[in-house]
Formats: C-alpha cells, sequence, structure tokens
C-alpha cells in the first residue's frame, strides 16, 4: 500500500496524472532500445540497498531513471529480495526485466573441472585460473582442521574429500563456501555407497585413503578393482603397500624425478616403502569408480603389477613372475630409451 502510494505521489510530482503517468514509465523503458542481445555483468555488492543499486545502473548507463527504478522495486517489493553477485543484465532489457533478474538470485556462475585424482594444490591452481579464489587461500581452507571438523571430516583436512566433478560456482565465494560445495558433494556420492562400506573391514577415511591410491595408480577405468585387489591383498598379508604416488606426495616440491633416496627416506610419513599400511590419509580426490573398487575389488590373488607402459598392466601372483614382467616392460623400455638417445646421437653427428 505504501509502495503504491509512493508512486502515486511520483506521478503527481511530475505534473498530471495522464502526464506524469506517462513520463513515468516511459523512464522504465530499455535504456538501449534493441540491444538486448548483448549482456554485461553488473555486481550487487553485498549489503547495498535498492537506492544504491539503482544509481548504479543509472550510471553504468542500464537503465534511465534510478529514482523510477527505485519507486517501481517498492512497489515489487524487490527491496528486500537484493542477492549479491555478478549478474548478466542488458541496456536492452525494461527497468522491469532488470530488476526480475537482479532480484532472482540467478547469479553468473563460472565452469570449475576437478578430475579424479587431482591433489588439492592442483584444485587451487585451477580455482585462481578461474578467478574464483586465490590458490593459498583456499590451500589453507583445505588445511584447516577447524573446517574439517565443520564439515565432518574424519582428518585434519579435506585433501581426499574434494569431490571430482564439473561444477559452476559464482565468483566472490569464500574459500571455505567453496570446499563446502566440493565436500558436500562427496557426502552425496558417499551416500550411496554406504551400505557397502558398512560391511568392509577399513574405516571410511581408510576407504577414501586407498581409492585416492587406486585413482593414481591407474587411467583404465577396467582395472580399478584389480589394482584395488592388489592393495588388499597386500594388507591382508601385512606386506609394504610400496607405491610409488604415495612417496610422491610426501615429497615437498616433487621434481618428478623419483629416486632410491626417496624410496629410502623414513621421514616421509607417506613413503610406503617404509611405513606399514596405508598413508596418513589420502593423496587426492577419488571418483565413485575407484571409490567402488575398494569396497567391491576384484576377486583376485595378485600381489604385484608393474606398467606395460600403454596405460595398463601387467599384474602377478609371486615375486618371480613380478620380476620378470619387470624385466620384460621396464628394462625393455630403458633399452629402447637407450637405442633411441643413441640413434639421436648419431643423427646429430
Amino acid at each position: 500500500m505504501i509502495g503504491r502510494l509512493l508512486l502515486l505521489l511520483f506521478i503527481l510530482g511530475l505534473g498530471t496524472s495522464v502526464v506524469g503517468s506517462y513520463v513515468f514509465f516511459a523512464a522504465l523503458e530499455p535504456a538501449r532500445p534493441g540491444a538486448d542481445e548483448t549482456t554485461e555483468l553488473f555486481r550487487i555488492e553485498p549489503g547495498q540497498g535498492l537506492n544504491q543499486v539503482a544509481n548504479r545502473l543509472e550510471k553504468a548507463g542500464l537503465i534511465k531513471n534510478a529514482r523510477a527504478t527505485s519507486l517501481l522495486g517498492r512497489v515489487r517489493g524487490a527491496a528486500g529480495k537484493l542477492h549479491s553477485g555478478e549478474y548478466e543484465v542488458s541496456a536492452g532489457w525494461s527497468t522491469r526485466t532488470i530488476l526480475d533478474r537482479l532480484t532472482s538470485g540467478r547469479v553468473k556462475t563460472y565452469e570449475i573441472v576437478i578430475p579424479e585424482g587431482t591433489r588439492a594444490s592442483e584444485i587451487a591452481a585451477r580455482l585462481e585460473a578461474a578467478g574464483l579464489a586465490e590458490a593459498q587461500a583456499f590451500l589453507e581452507a583445505v588445511m584447516d582442521e577447524t573446517i574439517a571438523r565443520r564439515l565432518h571430516v574424519e582428518q585434519d583436512s579435506l585433501e581426499g574429500y574434494l569431490y571430482p566433478e564439473t561444477y559452476r560456482l559464482p565468483r566472490h565465494m569464500t574459500p571455505e563456501e567453496i570446499a563446502r560445495v566440493f565436500v558436500e558433494q562427496f557426502e552425496r556420492v558417499w551416500r550411496d555407497l554406504d551400505a557397502l562400506a558398512k560391511g568392509h573391514t577399513l574405516s571410511r577415511h581408510e576407504i577414501v585413503t586407498l581409492a585416492s591410491i587406486v585413482e593414481k595408480e591407474t587411467a583404465a577405468p577396467e582395472e580399478r578393482p584389480l589394482i584395488a585387489s592388489v592393495f588388499l591383498n597386500r594388507m591382508q598379508k601385512k606386506m609394504r603397500l610400496e607405491t610409488d604416488p604415495t612417496v610422491i606426495y610426501g615429497i615437498a616440491d616433487f621434481d618428478g624425478n623419483l629416486t632410491r633416496k626417496h624410496l629410502r627416506d623414513r621421514s616421509n610419513p607417506y613413503n610406503t616403502y617404509r611405513i606399514k599400511g596405508l598413508p596418513p590419509g589420502p593423496i587426492a580426490s577419488p571418483g565413485i569408480d575407484a571409490l567402488r573398487a575398494v569396497l567391491e575389488p576384484a576377486d583376485s590373488d595378485f600381489l604385484y603389477f608393474v606398467s606395460r607402459n600403454d596405460g595398463t598392466h601387467q599384474f602377478s601372483k609371486t615375486y618371480r613372475e613380478h620380476t620378470n614382467a619387470v624385466r620384460e616392460y621396464q628394462l625393455s623400455r630403458s633399452r629402447r630409451n637407450q637405442m633411441r638417445a643413441q640413434a639421436n646421437q648419431r643423427s646429430a653427428n
């Protein structure tokens, strides 16, 4: 009622009711008719009211008249419906359409893709590249044990629980808010696996940790249950896991060259060539297939595997079989590389 009275007073203030009405509604027409195909970003800052937003819209050339826009907004109850964030609007839209967009909550979002097996540091880099968060600030949130507790993660960081998925996020979310989106997606996925997990000998945290290792060990989806079976078989026999990805995770500023010194390093808590059982926590974000592979591993007696250098692995039951496979696939590869290097050297001469 008050809004309608304000509108009436505005119209009467312009002159006669007929002329005033014409002027008022003309002020709500598009600022640039015919430009509706072209949109631009308009950001509402947190705490900004209707008058401030209207003045900024007029200054940006998106509407004709801030006062008329404020009055229309009050009549339509827009004052309490404005949401902060970025919006795509056009000077070719009517003021009514622009207000509808700004009160809809349909903020502009940006795509961020997190592949399976991505580490938190790599996710941070992707967020920064997309302009969604500073990498260091996001990593600080990920490593904050208080945040981990709030999100019901069973370790002091969120590593492994930032679910790999394609997301669309608005700008200006806090690092914790972004992390919460990723962890909540993990929880949704986990609900589909919870019944299987309840009958497992490993805790949820251990399942996620092992799934992250499986994820890093193979890019071949069909191999995940076999890879999981190898590690579970080794754990059952009290054998060390001896997996390179965990060692690499525990090396600060790893340069891509894994050495014998690294494998002998007892100070690295992720060195599964020295520690028994699983490392302290996940080394990357596993997807649902890797999680399911741990919960439903292949029925096998395999204890070893080695890369065939084509994205797949050769699996072995005994150490002798494994050494033969290493000789066939890894040593022959070294010889091929050596011969290729010698041939390149001869060509250069």
